[in-house]
């Protein structure tokens, strides 16, 4: 029997959780690092030995994360959280199960209704929607239960409410309320969560002018000195937090980056035990072991299989003396969505049985679209006044064949 299997060369991983080190000491302090970064809370009673590794190495663990990057953590006797906030917000960091901006309203307002409730204290759905609707007209914003999408969202929010452990059903479902709100209702009862899934801030949230000014976890001087600091904070954090980070992506005086590499490879690898290297296009972090603490590029849809493939074609045409691609600088390369249909149908005449039924019966249009919007998410491109994808070096770094391999029984 037969199994298809997908070849790689020079693959790229988005770097998160490695669980080997030096010694036990080292692998420890990894595994916490890498907790701490991608998980909204550590709970105690979920994982407790996690939890007292973090405490037995706070003082380390917060005085790192203090230095390179403005972070605190939180320790109580619940659970310990690592106060994240991203330099740079992108649409793949909010909810995936959110799909209107409503949803992350009525999320907010939930969370204010919160605030005056205690650590198991419970109330019915029915209360918390006639106060927030209330809170939201005077704040000139309408919202109205009788609306079937509106009751949606509603459930949506407090779906994710329940999921971040927030609140938890005690009786009744919110599916029910959306269908039928007079003969269904939802006891909820507040956990020691509920006071602590916004971040805090440095200053009143009312004294700030822009959204620019929110990324800031502290209140930098003006001095050489303190905005040094803050260059060094924005650094790691767009490391830590964001799949890839090349240098065309760098919101600031390139030399700078080029002088903290080294640096800043040593640090990642010898906290979080990733595995730097430094390309022309810039610095490249990959996993040498895969876990399920967060998921990882390629994923384990379909979609991360063509989009590898695409982007290998794409190497084989740049370095082909008879196509020629043209390579910008830093290793970009631009493309018009026709072009990439027009790769698409090549590839899927040559391994069109390796593809799935969907892959193979959709529009190259669609397809087209759906393998950007992929690449786009994992920071491998970025679409241009939406008539150029733009391709980035890392997505150069792929070079992938199907190939045909022998089941061991």
């Amino acid at each position: 029997m037969e199994k298809i299997k997908v070849g790689k060369i020079n693959s790229v991983r988005r770097h998160r959780v490695n669980r080997t080190g030096p010694n036990e000491i080292e692998e420890r302090k990894q595994i916490c690092m890498n907790a701490l970064l991608n998980r909204s809370w550590i709970d105690k009673h979920e994982d407790e030995e996690l939890y007292y590794w973090i405490k037995e190495q706070y003082f380390e663990l917060r005085d790192w994360f203090t230095n390179y990057t403005g972070y605190t953590i939180i320790m109580n006797r619940h659970f310990i959280k690592l106060e994240k906030v991203p330099a740079v917000a992108f649409p793949w960091m909010g909810f995936s199960e959110f799909s209107k901006p409503l949803d992350y309203a009525l999320f907010t307002y939930s969370l204010w209704y919160l605030e005056n409730k205690t650590e198991n204290e419970q109330f019915l759905l029915t209360q918390l929607v006639i106060e927030i609707r209330q809170h939201m007209v005077e704040q000139e914003m309408e919202v109205d239960w009788l609306n079937y999408y509106h009751r949606l969202s509603m459930a949506r929010a407090l779906k994710k409410l329940k999921s971040l452990k927030i609140v938890q059903a005690v009786d009744g479902e919110e599916s029910n309320w959306v269908n039928d709100t007079a003969h269904h209702d939802v006891l909820y009862e507040c956990t020691p969560y509920s006071r602590y899934i916004l971040r805090n801030f440095p200053v009143e949230l009312s004294s700030f002018t822009n959204m620019e000014d929110l990324k800031d976890t502290i209140i930098y001087g003006l001095d050489t000195k303190e905005k040094a600091l803050q260059q060094k904070h924005n650094l790691y954090r767009r490391f830590l937090l964001e799949p890839t980070l090349l240098n065309h992506q760098w919101q600031g005086d390139i030399s700078y980056l080029r002088k903290e590499s080294k640096e800043l490879v040593s640090q990642l690898k010898i906290m979080f035990g990733w595995e730097g290297s430094q390309y022309r296009e810039g610095i490249i972090f990959f996993e040498p072991h895969v876990t399920s603490e967060s998921e990882t590029f390629p994923t384990q849809s379909a979609l991360s299989d063509l989009s590898m493939l695409v982007c290998g074609e794409i190497r084989s045409m740049v370095t082909d003396p008879v196509t020629k691609m043209q390579v910008e600088l830093d290793g970009l390369v631009r493309l018009t969505k026709h072009e990439i249909e027009r790769i698409l149908i090549h590839l899927k005449a040559k391994h069109g049985e390796f593809w799935t039924n969907e892959h193979k019966n959709m529009d190259s249009a669609v397809l087209a679209e759906a393998l950007c919007n992929h690449l786009e998410e994992w920071g491998f491109g970025h679409w241009e006044d939406h008539m150029f994808f733009v391709l980035s070096g890392a997505g150069g770094k792929w070079e992938i064949k199907y190939g045909l391999t022998e089941q061991v029984d």
